[in-house]
């Protein structure tokens, strides 16, 4: 009965020894950052020594964990490439198989972010079955919600292959297969955390709301749902929050729709958001923002928050935003034609972000506007080639200090739009496509559309 205490001992005491444990975000066939400092971090026993080695790595590293329970690596990742191994040991081991370098982005929002192949994309099936990609790699956040931020959420890397495209986001996918085209076959890793009709505030920090009275206010207009909680942060503590420490090149955004019923602050919300969330990273993140496109479903609101989108994305450092309203028509709350809204942000990554000259791959944006007597003159950015889809634009209107929308010609000259009515004797505010189902008419000769915009000043 001794000896069988003393191996019983024994066993607890291995047993309680061998606990490195890592997050979930560290899988066989993950992604990391190429040419960056990333981290891999942890828990043990405390004043455990923990040896990493990787096939990338010139070098083994040592730590020792703290009284806390927990360590974390700091190590160079070099150029892409894999697939490697990675090893942690301590009273354990644990290895990391199929670990690629290459380039990693996170996707968030709602559904339009999140919708998959499988919701019946345009040409779904035959983009399925040609989706075998080897190094692009796929890792889904499950919905999640926290009343604080937590250190770990659920989910594995995957390969891309028909069967797991078929289920994760499309525009990423898209985005993804574009990339991998430009970059000739370097990985790409896809994080995706998105929760269909959640709200912005549930992806924004509790210290946003702490410091901003007036987004707090309209957080408490948020009607509660069946569906997605309207707990403030819920998401960003469960979905985003364990990711901070994730070294990433970049984050694409979508999302707006729910957001709609209430417009106010919204501009201000995401850039607050994502001012958050670089602070957290303590990274100036690429954040691209993809404008939500019209619904025939909504209020006219809806093109308050698009709005809101181009402003953000215009004032925003390392920023830019993809127009969708020409792909598809406005009676799908889930528009099908996901292929070019990731392709489009795909040239604008690749221009921007890894310098490639692939043409003029920006929408004309609205840069400004000058009111001479009884003309509206207005000027863009990126509008090499403007023109009008239909040889004439019906979708600019004009007012004067009465605040009344009239609609106005427009005639093109070179790069610049001028605007006339003779209902409007001297104009002081401009808008165009002001409407939630108004389909775009000005175009530049990449055939990318103007942005909804106004010049009046609105929240």
């Amino acid at each position: 009965m001794k000896n069988y205490l003393i191996l019983f001992s024994l066993f607890v005491s291995v047993f309680m020894m061998a606990n490195i444990n890592l997050p979930a975000i560290f899988t066989d066939n993950m992604v990391l950052q190429r040419n960056a400092e990333v981290v891999i971090w942890g828990s043990a026993s405390p004043k455990e020594e923990i040896t990493l080695k990787a096939d990338f790595l010139d070098k083994e590293y040592k730590t020792v964990a703290g009284n806390d329970a927990t360590f974390k690596f700091i190590i160079p990742t070099g150029k892409e490439g894999g697939p490697y191994k990675i090893s942690l040991k301590g009273y354990n081991e644990v290895v990391l198989n199929n670990v690629m370098l290459g380039e990693v982005w996170l996707l968030s929002g709602q559904s339009n972010m999140e919708m998959s192949a499988s919701w019946g994309i345009k040409d779904g099936d035959m983009e399925v079955s040609k989706a075998n990609h080897p190094n692009i790699r796929f890792f889904s956040v499950p919905k999640l919600s926290s009343e604080f931020p937590q250190n770990n959420l659920y989910g594995n890397w995957q390969i891309c292959t028909p069967e797991t495209m078929k289920n994760f986001s499309a525009i990423g996918y898209f985005f993804a297969q574009k990339l991998q085209e430009n970059l000739k076959n370097v990985p790409i890793g896809l994080i995706a955390s998105a929760w269909g009709g959640s709200a912005a505030e549930l992806w924004t920090p509790k210290e946003v709301f702490e410091a901003n009275p007036l987004i707090l206010d309209n957080y408490k207009k948020i009607k509660p749902s069946e569906y997605y909680p309207s707990q403030i942060a819920g998401a960003y503590n469960a979905m985003i929050y364990p990711l901070n420490d994730f070294k990433m090149k970049g984050i694409l955004w979508y999302q707006g729709e729910t957001n709609t019923g209430n417009p106010d602050g919204y501009k201000d919300l995401l850039a607050s958001m994502i001012a958050s969330w670089r602070k957290a990273k303590a990274d100036n993140l690429p954040f691209y923002i993809i404008q939500i496109a019209g619904y025939t479903g909504w209020s006219d609101t809806t093109v308050r928050i698009k709005n809101a989108q181009r402003i953000v994305a215009q004032s925003t450092e390392n920023s830019g935003l993809v127009v969708t309203s020409d792909l598809d028509k406005t009676d799908d709350i889930h528009p099908k034609n996901k292929k070019p809204v990731g392709i489009r942000m795909a040239n604008l990554v690749l221009k921007n972000n890894y310098g490639f000259v692939n043409g003029l791959v920006e929408s004309p944006a609205h840069k400004n506007v000058d009111f001479k007597e009884n003309k509206t003159i207005l000027q863009f950015d990126f509008a090499e080639g403007l023109h009008f889809k239909n040889k004439s634009s019906e979708l600019f209107e004009v007012a004067g200090n009465d605040g009344i929308f009239h609609k106005a010609k427009a005639v093109l000259k070179g790069n610049q739009i001028i605007l006339h009515t003779d209902a409007v004797a001297k104009p002081v505010e401009v808008r165009y496509a002001w409407s939630n189902v108004a389909i775009p008419d000005v175009y530049n000769k990449a055939e990318l559309p103007l942005s909804s915009f106004t010049t009046e000043n609105l929240k």
